[in-house]
């Protein structure tokens, strides 16, 4: 086994809609979060790969379901960023119904990355996506980004923030922080989502 699982990520389709989507077999995590949150950054980072995910200096350029394939029929899919993209109100309602759909029926999913600013209280689409997969007893790893823009204190004070919320609401999430840039939590996080494809 090579030292990052996830190193042979290759960008496979982008679907619009739910029935675009590869084959239901197999495993795939999917990549959750709003479009300022450095979701693409995370995605590099984890695979080791500086371009595998587009990152822009514009939120939301994610507008379609992206598929990275991995080894023997292993999946990661970035679903598109959410609440901060200029796009049109049909377009977002769109994204929305996809979404819903594709974490509701796609039998292949084992799990869900869930890109949150560390900086900033957990929002409602994030509140939500949470409560999604403790309702339906989906792994959920919240990685909270940007970390190293906050002393380690400041850090890990947001970090426990964010578990009492989870302990609090009866939410099963495993919550780390992580930056991109730096590296923090890097391995940790790699770990997760190639035990939540090996589930």
């Amino acid at each position: 086994m090579s030292a990052n699982p996830l190193q042979h990520a290759q960008f496979v389709l982008a679907a619009h809609r739910i029935n675009q989507l590869p084959a239901d077999a197999g495993a795939e995590v999917a990549f959750a979060g709003r479009s300022n949150a450095g979701k693409s950054s995370a995605l590099n980072a984890l695979t080791g790969q500086r371009a595998l995910a587009r990152t822009s200096k514009t939120p939301g350029r994610t507008q379609q379901m992206v598929v990275f394939e991995l080894d023997q029929g292993t999946r990661l899919v970035d679903l598109p960023g959410y609440g901060y993209a200029k796009v049109p109100e049909s377009l977002r309602a769109h994204w929305r119904k996809e979404i819903d759909a594709y974490l509701q029926r796609r039998q292949s999913l084992r799990g869900v990355v869930l890109i949150a600013d560390i900086r900033h209280e957990l929002k409602e689409f994030d509140r939500q996506m949470l409560h999604f997969c403790s309702a339906r007893g989906l792994p959920c790893l919240l990685l909270l980004t940007k970390a190293d823009k906050l002393s380690r204190g400041q850090a890990a004070a947001a970090v426990e923030r964010a578990r009492g919320l989870c302990r609090r609401e009866g939410w099963d999430v495993i919550v780390q922080a992580f930056s991109s840039s730096a590296g923090t939590g890097l391995d940790a996080a790699r770990e997760t989502v190639v035990a939540m494809l090996s589930a």
